[in-house]
C-alpha cells in the first residue's frame, strides 16, 4: 500500500513531492519521508504518522533551483512504524525509496553486515541501498552498478535510487509493484507509483512493464527491459480526472478494494509467518498469562469477523470464546472477569460503541487488545496492546479489505495462542501456516468469475429478499454477505446458518426468495446441500458457491477447488462481494457512497 514519488527538475522539489504524496494518503500510510539532491547536497525529512508532520518538519526547508528528489508513504511491513524505518533509506551517499518485498534481503544483509556496512532500519529496503553502494564501488559506472544491484535483488518492487555522485540522475527499476514516469515540455521528469500525482505536471505518461528499469536525467529516459534490451517509451496522454485516477481503471473503490484483497492479505501476512508458529512482534507472549476466555466485541462487519475468529480460537485454540454486539454490550451489565482477554475489532479504531465498550473492560482491569487498521487511533491509544491490519485505506463505505485482513489476522492470531497453549501439534501449525501462505493467491479475482457473476447479476434485481445461508465459519461469512447486499443495493438480505431454515424462516420459500447457499466442499457438505435442498423442494431459487457441481441449483457459481475449507472461505468471500457489487451497479446505485451510511460510525 505504500507510495512512491520522484521528480528532476528546476521547480519547487519540495512542494512537487509533498503534493504528490499527498495524492496517495488514498492508499494508506504510516509515515512518510523526501529526500532532495541540490547543489551535491542531500536534505533528508522523515516523519512518522500523517503528512502533516512531515510538512511541518520541512517548513523551512527552500528548494527554488535544479534538484532530484523522491519520497514515500509507507506501511509498516518489516519492521515498525518509526523514523529509521521510514523510507528514503540512506547508505554513504545515496538514498531509495521502494515498494514491494525483497524476498532474499536476509541473506543481501547477512553478507552486507560481513563487510562491516551498518544498517539502521528493520526494513528489507535498507538491503537495497547498500548493495547499490557496494557495487559503485566495484564498478565505477553508476547504472551498470544499479543493473547488477537490480539482477540481485529476488521479489516484488518499485523502486528509485538517487546518489550524489550522479546528482542529475534517479535510477528507477519495476518487478509486480506498479510504478510509472511522467515528462513535459520542460524536460522535467516525474515518478510516481499511480497517476494521480502526476496529474496537472506531466503531459505523457510511460507504464513501465515487469522488468523494465533503467535512468532518467534532464536530457534522457533511458529504459531497459527485463532482457536488458534497450527499447523506446510507449507515452500515452495522462487522465485529467484525479479521482478517476486514484480507481486505477475500475468503475468503483469497492471494486478495486475487493481486487486489493490478494495483496493487502499477503501485506498482512509479512513479517509473521515462520516456518512452525506465527510472529507477532507487536504483542507481549505475557498478554496471555492467566488467561482462560477471550471475549470479541465489535460492530457491523468487524463483527462478523469476530464471528469467524470465534470459531477458529475454540477450534484450534481450545479456548473459550465469545463474542458481543458492541452497542448492545455497553448498555449491559455484563460479568467482566479477570481471566478475559478483551479484544475490540474497528477497521477505524474510533467506532464510538466499539471504543465505549473497550474502556469498560479497561475500567474493569481486563487486558485489552485492539485488532485495527489505523494507528494512532482512539482504540489504538487505548488498549494495552495491538496488532494492525494493514489493509491501507478503505474508501468505499461498504467494507471489503478490512473484513479480509481482520479475518485473516485472527486466523493468524488463533493459530499464536494454540502455539502458546499447545493445542495444535507441530504439524498441524505447519499446515495451517502453507494455508496462509496460499491465501493471496485464493482472493485473486478471475477474468472468468467476475464475468460469470455479471451476467448472473441481472437474475437477482427484483423478488422479496435473499437469504445467504452457511454453516460453520460460512455461517458468518452469509452474514456478512447478507450486510454487503442490504448496504449497497438497498435489497432486503438476511444471514442464516443453514441448518436454521427449517426452524421458521423457510416459511418465506418461494421462486422470489433468492438463496446464497455456501457450500464448502471441506466442511459439513452434504449436511449443508441437504439443507438447500430443502429450500429448494419448496421453489426457492438457488444460487450455489461451491467447487462441487450441485443439480439442484437454479444457477452455480464454481470456485476453485480448495484443500481445505478455508481457502474455500477466501474465495466464496471474494464471490458474494463481487454479487453485492454487481447487483447494486445494475441497480443504478453509487456503490463507494450508499445512503444512509458513513464509513466510520463515532456517533452513538
Amino acid at each position: 500500500m505504500c507510495g512512491i514519488v520522484g521528480y528532476l527538475g528546476d521547480k519547487n522539489t519540495k512542494e512537487i513531492l509533498l503534493s504528490g504524496l499527498k495524492e496517495l494518503e488514498y492508499r494508506g500510510y504510516d509515515s512518510a519521508g523526501i529526500a532532495v539532491l541540490q547543489d551535491g547536497e542531500f536534505s533528508i525529512y522523515k516523519a512518522v504518522g500523517k503528512l502533516v508532520n512531515l510538512e511541518e518538519k520541512t517548513k523551512e526547508f527552500i528548494t527554488d533551483k535544479f534538484a532530484v528528489g523522491i519520497g514515500h508513504t509507507r506501511w509498516a511491513t518489516h519492521g515498525k512504524p518509526t523514523e529509521l524505518n521510514a523510507h528514503p533509506h540512506l547508505g554513504e551517499s545515496s538514498y531509495v525509496v521502494h515498494n514491494g518485498i525483497i524476498e532474499n534481503y536476509a541473506e543481501l544483509k547477512q553478507k552486507l553486515q560481513e563487510d562491516g556496512v551498518k544498517f539502521l532500519s528493520q526494513t528489507d529496503t535498507e538491503v537495497i541501498v547498500h548493495q547499490f553502494e557496494k557495487n559503485l564501488l566495484a564498478c565505477e559506472d553508476g547504472f551498470k552498478a544499479f543493473s547488477k544491484t537490480i539482477s540481485e535483488l529476488e521479489g516484488a518492487y518499485a523502486t528509485l535510487i538517487v546518489t550524489a555522485s550522479l546528482p542529475d540522475t534517479i535510477f528507477f527499476a519495476k518487478h509486480g509493484s506498479p510504478m510509472l514516469v511522467g515528462v513535459n515540455d520542460e524536460d522535467e521528469k516525474f515518478f510516481a507509483s499511480s497517476d494521480s500525482p502526476l496529474i496537472g505536471l506531466a503531459k505523457e505518461v510511460n507504464y513501465f512493464e515487469d522488468g523494465d528499469y533503467g535512468y532518467v536525467t534532464k536530457d534522457e529516459l533511458v529504459i531497459y527491459n527485463k532482457n536488458a534490451e534497450k527499447t523506446k517509451p510507449n507515452f500515452s496522454q495522462l487522465s485529467t480526472d484525479k479521482l478517476s485516477a486514484q480507481k486505477d481503471g475500475y468503475r468503483f473503490f469497492m471494486e478495486k478494494e475487493i481486487y486489493e484483497q490478494s495483496d493487502v492479505i499477503a501485506d498482512t501476512l509479512i513479517g509473521r509467518l515462520s516456518d512452525e508458529e506465527i510472529v507477532f512482534d507487536e504483542i507481549d507472549k505475557n498478554l496471555f498469562d492467566g488467561i482462560n476466555e477471550i471475549k470479541l466485541c465489535a460492530c457491523g462487519t468487524s463483527y462478523h469477523s469476530a464471528l469467524s475468529a470465534s470459531y477458529m480460537f475454540e477450534r484450534y485454540s481450545k479456548i473459550r470464546c465469545s463474542v458481543e454486539i458492541a452497542s448492545e454490550f455497553r448498555y449491559r451489565s455484563p460479568i467482566m472477569a479477570k481471566d478475559t482477554l478483551f479484544v475490540v475489532i474497528s477497521q477505524s479504531g474510533e467506532t464510538a460503541d466499539t471504543l465505549e465498550t473497550l474502556k469498560m473492560a479497561k475500567r474493569a482491569n481486563l487486558k485489552t487488545l485492539v485488532i485495527c487498521n489505523v494507528d494512532n487511533s482512539s482504540m489504538v491509544r487505548e488498549a494495552d496492546a495491538c496488532i494492525l491490519t494493514r489493509a491501507g485505506i478503505e474508501k468505499g463505505v461498504a467494507s471489503t479489505k478490512a473484513f479480509a485482513t481482520q479475518v485473516t489476522v485472527f486466523w493468524m492470531l488463533s493459530l499464536y495462542v494454540a502455539k502458546l497453549r499447545d493445542s495444535l501439534t507441530t504439524d498441524e501449525l505447519k499446515y495451517q501456516i502453507h494455508l496462509l501462505r496460499e491465501t493471496p493467491v485464493a482472493t485473486k479475482v478471475s477474468d472468468e468469475i467476475h464475468e460469470k457473476i455479471k451476467r448472473l447479476s441481472k437474475r437477482y434485481l427484483h423478488g422479496h429478499g435473499f437469504f445467504f445461508i452457511g454453516r460453520d465459519i460460512f455461517f458468518p461469512l452469509a452474514l456478512e454477505g447478507a450486510l454487503k447486499l442490504k448496504e449497497i443495493s438497498y435489497l432486503h438480505a438476511e444471514g442464516y446458518p443453514s441448518g436454521e431454515m427449517k426452524h421458521g424462516p423457510i416459511a418465506l420459500a418461494d421462486p422470489e426468495l433468492f438463496t446464497i447457499a455456501l457450500l464448502p466442499e471441506h466442511l459439513l457438505y452434504e449436511k449443508s446441500k441437504n439443507n438447500v435442498e430443502e429450500l429448494s423442494a419448496r421453489d426457492s431459487t438457488i444460487c450455489a458457491i461451491s467447487a462441487k457441481e450441485f443439480d439442484k441449483a437454479d444457477d452455480f457459481i464454481k470456485i476453485n477447488p480448495c484443500k481445505d475449507y478455508m481457502l474455500e472461505f477466501f474465495e466464496m468471500m471474494i464471490v458474494v462481494q463481487l454479487l453485492s457489487l454487481e447487483i447494486s451497479i445494475r441497480l443504478g446505485n453509487d456503490v463507494d457512497m450508499p445512503r444512509n451510511l458513513a464509513k466510520s460510525v463515532t456517533v452513538e
